[in-house]
């Protein structure tokens, strides 16, 4: 007989993980006899008690200050910062001082994110604040609960000022008011720094970086580690946060594709993450195919889905850069993916599993950042969804190659040197290194501007010491 189970969640704001209270935390887990950890998809840690341990979990979390969450965490780009992206003004420092301004529990989604990373989702929250190219001013998204429609702010706002129109549009969200009203009730009852929204948001085109693994970063390492069925065991955790502490690494990060990110590892350090890693068994070099997905949290349905979609394209040998992939089993409306698999509303006879019927769906251009669904095969069985997402991504990529990017850059190459007009070559006297220039000519001997070399005539000479024609040689 199965044990039965109690889920808590525990939100770290940004993603930001200190390894002191992380291992505070597995610590309490362990005693209550959990022995697992998962990720969510908003940077929070989910952890599973026994139900006739919860009890006690609960109370010695409340009695060392440990914040169980029944809210969505903020999600922000900060680990990203100096990793995968580099923005001309958002730092580290910048999240953080927004972080501490807000001063409320936020009850609906909202993401911070850096405009030119593609590493976290932009617009899957309800409150999208995406930087703008102008110092300390953001772009504002908003979405209502269970829709996708999303609505562009009219205004920047200033970067102090994004926890109290956080805080203001939740209110009215809550209230059941719509995107253009709540505009128009915080112009009228809210004081904020901002300036006109004179350009569309422009973002790169969708690229999940290869996440996993040790890289270098400048004189150190970073390591991204994804666990396959989701699951962290806490004992390996516990000894991360060991070598964290033990090392002065400050911050680990959870990132919305359920992995974990350490930055700043001493290279002198490196064999003691080899070696926890081995000893617990960690494979960190996973195909890029099954990287970028996102399946909705405590899932099993949609992680076997994913596997079986993977084993197909690992035989069809099938492409998958600059594409991502969802599957909706409850059908969240925020789960991000340029190609979405959902599974269709219950059935009578759907506990059949070989009645279960999907819906296979792709952005609008395959932008993994737009909410615009396209159907693309309806109904379909579990066997028939690799073949048919294999074909959906050929289209992808044939849609990308009716642009010749390459000719288009040889034409470019093209009419640039066209456009520029070749340098002339200065020739000089080998026996004083007086420099003769077609562009200036030598008035001393009646050569006029832009003569070239070869119009001399027979019995040039030298304009200082006169050595003759074939003394005068060009130089670079």
């Amino acid at each position: 007989m199965t044990k039965r189970s109690k889920i808590f969640t525990f939100n770290f704001m940004g993603g930001i993980i200190a390894p002191g209270p992380l291992l505070q935390l597995l610590n309490i887990a362990t005693d209550c006899r959990a022995t697992k950890i998962r990720l969510g998809l908003r940077q929070q840690l989910i952890i599973e008690i026994p139900e006739d341990h919860s009890a006690r979990f609960v109370k010695t979390c409340t009695q060392q200050d440990i914040q169980l969450s029944a809210t969505p965490n903020l999600v922000s780009s900060y680990f990203a910062d100096g990793l995968v992206s580099q923005s001309s003004w958002l730092s580290e420092g910048i999240y953080k001082d927004i972080f501490s301004l807000f001063d409320y529990t936020p009850t609906l989604k909202i993401n911070i994110c850096d405009s030119q990373q593609t590493f976290v989702p932009l617009f899957t929250g309800h409150i999208n604040w995406i930087i703008s190219p102008g110092k300390h001013f953001w772009h504002l998204y908003l979405r209502l609960p269970g829709t996708s429609r999303l609505y562009a702010w009219p205004e920047l706002v200033y970067t102090t000022h994004i926890p109290l129109l956080s805080k203001a549009v939740e209110t009215h969200m809550q209230n059941g008011c719509s995107l253009e009203e709540i505009y128009l009730l915080i112009r009228q009852n809210y004081t904020y720094i901002s300036q006109p929204r004179e350009e569309e948001l422009n973002l790169p085109a969708f690229h999940l970086p290869y996440y996993e693994g040790f890289n270098k970063a400048n004189d150190a390492y970073w390591l991204g580690i994804y666990r396959r069925d989701e699951i962290f065991p806490i004992a390996f955790l516990k000894e991360i946060c060991t070598i964290c502490l033990e090392t002065h690494i400050g911050q680990l990060y959870a990132t919305p594709w359920k992995s974990i990110i350490i930055k700043n590892i001493n290279p002198v350090h490196r064999s003691l993450w080899d070696y926890i890693l081995g000893k617990h068994g960690i494979n960190v070099r996973h195909a890029a195919n099954e990287l970028n997905w996102q399946v909705e949290d405590n899932c099993e349905d949609g992680l076997i889905l994913k596997r079986h979609i993977i084993r197909y394209f690992d035989k069809a040998d099938t492409r998958t850069y600059g594409l991502c992939f969802s599957v909706r089993i409850k059908k969240p409306e925020s789960l991000f993916g340029s190609i979405v698999v959902r599974r269709q509303g219950n059935r009578q006879s759907s506990d059949l599993k070989y009645l279960q019927r999907y819906d296979i769906l792709h952005t609008s251009n395959f932008d993994a950042n737009n909410t615009q669904l396209v159907l693309f095969r309806e109904g379909v069985t579990k066997e028939q969804l690799g073949p048919y997402i294999v074909a959906l991504c050929r289209q992808f990529y044939e849609l990308r190659s009716n642009q010749d990017i390459l000719s288009d850059y040889l034409a470019a190459q093209q009419l640039a040197t066209v456009a520029t007009p070749a340098l002339q070559a200065a020739f000089q006297c080998r026996d004083c290194f007086t420099v003769y220039d077609p562009e200036v000519g030598d008035s001393t001997q009646g050569i006029a501007p832009g003569t070239e070399f070869s119009e001399l005539p027979e019995d040039y000479c030298c304009a200082v010491c006169g050595a003759s024609l074939s003394n005068i040689i060009p130089v670079p």
